[in-house]
């Protein structure tokens, strides 16, 4: 501390009011960077987007900084810049985190800063996410190849539905229309392989489907996101009237808990062992499993109850079995069946536990009897 300047020190005691203890734009804590031009302190990452709006930005313990600088700093701060900012953010809009990819947190500093989306003033023609309704050409991966396709997608907040087409030509009708209802999207870049990579899932009689799609705009990708969480919004509204935005903005859109490959056998334990990529959807309590990564459908499904309706999760020794070539072990048991896992390493195996446990501990809901009894093991 006693290398920093006069202005430095100022700065630090702004940061340790709690309006500015937190990045202004993904609170993460303790921000050590600010934009001199906005009067936010914000987070490494969060910076270098700033900066590549020429936010003018510096570090606080780093760059020096100039009296004026200070003075504006102590003008503003993370506080006024919300209430001027993100004065009319709509319930539904996506207010990214931390640990969300680049481009969420990318786009949402534009919205506000650069595009003034939420500063509550009259836009015309409206913003695309807040009109009910909104159609585009989307990059979707065929169900079985690894080839990406042009496709046409329209999302009808009226009909609560999301439609795609297989082909340009409209005349046969959608390929599909999938109710909003049971829907859910994440960004998957990783997994999907671009930076704009979006995962839609939904069911599909009885198999979770999966879409992969992408755009080469970051903004109309986020604009895709943001428009299918206001239709789920406006269906929950309707589904669920008396519903508070604390209960349902949670279920608009999730990520989910943990993903990543484990080799499972049969049921004997005598089966080969095979390589299977494992979901877990800790809102629907369901573990599901694929073939690859980027399966359309899923394999099979398991339910994650409680230990009081005779579910466990629990780690276990190596097994010695045909194709077995991982040795950190979980168990996981249901009413009807013991599963044996196999994890490469054995931080993913405590991730697994740890994750399987977060489920097994909370209490069941009443929906979550539905979802138990429409799966067979």
């Amino acid at each position: 501390m006693s290398n920093l300047s006069r202005n430095q020190k100022e700065l630090l005691e702004l940061l340790k009011l709690a309006v500015n203890s937190r990045c202004a734009d993904c609170a993460a804590p303790d921000p050590g960077w600010a934009s001199y031009k906005l009067g936010v302190f914000v987070c490494l990452t969060c910076s270098g987007i700033h900066s590549g709006l020429s936010s003018r930005v510096k570090s606080i313990k780093l760059d020096s900084w100039e009296d004026e600088q200070v003075e504006f700093m102590k003008s503003r701060g993370n506080d006024h810049a919300k209430a001027v900012y993100e004065k009319a953010v709509p319930a539904y809009y996506y207010r990214p985190r931390e640990k969300d990819c680049v481009i969420l947190r990318e786009q949402w500093i534009l919205a506000k800063y650069q595009r003034k989306e939420f500063t509550g003033e009259t836009k015309y023609p409206p913003v695309s996410y807040t009109a009910g309704f909104y159609e585009g050409m989307l990059w979707k991966k065929g169900k079985d190849n690894a080839q990406f396709f042009k496709r046409k997608f329209v999302l009808s907040q009226r009909e609560f539905t999301l439609s795609y087409y297989n082909k340009e030509n409209e005349s046969k009708g959608p390929k599909a229309v999938i109710s909003i209802k049971d829907l859910n999207i994440t960004f998957q870049p990783e997994k999907i392989g671009h930076a704009h990579g979006l995962q839609i899932t939904f069911q599909d009689g009885n198999h979770t489907r999966n879409l992969y799609v992408y755009h080469e705009s970051a903004q109309e990708i986020v604009t895709w996101f943001n428009a299918i969480r206001a239709a789920r919004y406006a269906y929950f509204k309707t589904a669920y009237p008396t519903g508070s935005d604390k209960e349902l903005i949670p279920k608009l859109t999730r990520n989910y808990l943990k993903e990543g490959y484990m080799e499972k056998t049969g049921p004997s334990r005598k089966e080969t062992f095979k390589k299977r990529w494992f979901t877990l959807d800790s809102q629907n309590r369901k573990l599901l499993y694929f073939k690859g990564q980027l399966d359309a459908e899923e394999l099979g499904v398991i339910f994650i109850g409680t230990e009081s309706k005779g579910y466990s999760v629990k780690e276990c020794d190596q097994m010695h079995a045909r194709g077995n070539k991982w040795k950190y072990g979980v168990a996981v048991g249901t009413p009807r069946r013991q599963y044996l896992f196999m994890c490469e390493q054995e931080g993913e195996q405590r991730e697994w536990l740890d994750a399987l446990r977060q489920v097994l501990s909370r209490p069941m809901a009443p929906q979550d009897y539905t979802i138990e009894s429409n799966i067979s093991y």
